[in-house]
């Protein structure tokens, strides 16, 4: 490894290049405050790992407001979804019931939309830089160093440090446990995900719930579709043949309305884990904590991606005061404002994963009872509303109307 050169300096420090860390750089481009963006993994590699994404309302207009159209060219909006039991479909009108839609747009067309603007803007993403130690944070410059992708070190030292560096976070994992509380809930299922080479199967989501296990029946593409059934966190995805995996699905989806998948080459498998954490506080001195690196929720409510871009605007929010102010103390407005978003997301994400999916050893009046709870929940319009007030997000990031 070479020698390392000289501190270089700049206002704000972001670690992590996804969404969360590309739209916090964004806005800070636009309001003028020079920062730097780190990013262990290549663009390319981001690009090219595919995740899923359904936008709240309030997400579409913050990207819309900043200059981020293409999601309202490209994105398919859903203006409902469905809850399947019994065998039957029960339909739950988003737009209806609170004004608002969702759109399905996958992560990666976010972050292909913003690193690709970042580029036309001349933002300094540096993309392949390693964090290997975090600096200073309890001090008016924190820094970090890291390694470029020929080996080399350096050091970056800044006014605010962000961590925008995903679950595995290097930022938060570099504090002492005595500075930080994680609560944490580890879930006894998972979700075996496939993508499919079919059209589509349905035109909303359909999340299904029936004596064989939940089941998932998203989209992507004209082409190519979404879809999961539960199964035990450690499942191995490779043991199952093409013909399983459809029959599993199927069986899962099955009923009396005669229903079915349309079937097509399954191109990509795996499984993900369920885990939900909350670290707090999300400031300490000069560094602060953005998306999932300050808190996971499973996928269940399509919450995560939605709950970062929140994080970066009020974020955002909070440095163009403290840049203004140079008080301490404004640092502190972050973590108070978006708490509660944070802790109703990871309600609705339980309830609905507890509602949905069986679970080990659950006994038949457990079954009924959940069964008994969608039927309540559907056929009572307050009900109905309070699935989709959360389902669509808690009005917009942004107040004004949305999209």
């Amino acid at each position: 490894m070479t020698a390392s050169p000289a501190p270089e300096r700049t206002p704000v420090g972001i670690v992590g290049g996804g969404p969360a860390g590309l739209l916090l750089s964004h806005l800070l481009h636009r309001s003028g405050i020079e920062h730097v963006v780190l990013e262990a993994r290549s663009r390319d590699e981001i690009e090219h790992t595919h995740r899923a994404g359904i936008l709240e309302a309030g997400a579409v207009q913050v990207l819309v407001e900043n200059g981020l159209d293409r999601v309202l060219r490209d994105g398919d909006r859903h203006d409902g979804i469905v809850l399947r039991f019994d065998g039957t479909d029960h339909h739950i009108d988003l737009a209806g019931l609170t004004g608002r839609s969702v759109w399905l747009y996958p992560q990666t067309d976010v972050f292909i939309d913003l690193a690709t603007r970042r580029d036309a803007d001349g933002g300094d993403v540096r993309w392949g830089a390693t964090v290997t130690q975090v600096r200073g944070c309890d001090t008016d410059r924190p820094g970090v160093l890291w390694t470029d992708p020929q080996g080399t070190e350096h050091e970056l030292r800044c006014d605010v440090l962000v961590g925008a560096d995903g679950s595995h976070s290097t930022l938060r994992h570099t504090l002492p446990e005595a500075q930080r509380r994680t609560f944490a809930h580890e879930y006894p299922y998972a979700w075996f995900g496939v993508i499919v080479e079919a059209a589509r199967s349905a035109p909303e989501l359909v999340y299904t719930t029936s004596e064989h296990g939940f089941a998932l029946i998203s989209q992507r593409t004209d082409t190519h579709q979404r879809m999961y059934f539960q199964c035990d966190p450690d499942e191995d995805p490779s043991g199952w043949s093409v013909e399983q995996i459809w029959a599993e699905l199927q069986r899962r989806v099955a009923g009396p309305d005669g229903f079915r998948l349309t079937e097509g080459p399954v191109a990509e498998r795996s499984v993900l884990r369920f885990r939900s954490s909350v670290v707090e506080p999300v400031r300490h001195g000069r560094m602060l904590l953005a998306g999932d690196a300050a808190h996971s929720v499973p996928p269940t409510g399509a919450k995560g991606l939605n709950l970062a871009l929140a994080d970066v605007v009020v974020l955002h929010d909070v440095l163009e005061s403290w840049f203004a102010r140079r008080d301490d103390a404004v640092l502190d407005e972050y973590g108070h404002r978006v708490s509660e978003r944070v802790w109703r997301a990871q309600h609705f994400s339980a309830w609905m994963s507890s509602m949905l999916h069986s679970h080990p050893g659950e006994t038949g009046f457990a079954a009924r009872r959940r069964v008994a709870e969608l039927r309540t929940l559907t056929a009572s319009e307050a009900g109905r509303r309070f699935l989709a007030e959360g389902y669509t997000g808690w009005g917009p990031v942004l107040g004004g109307a949305a999209p």
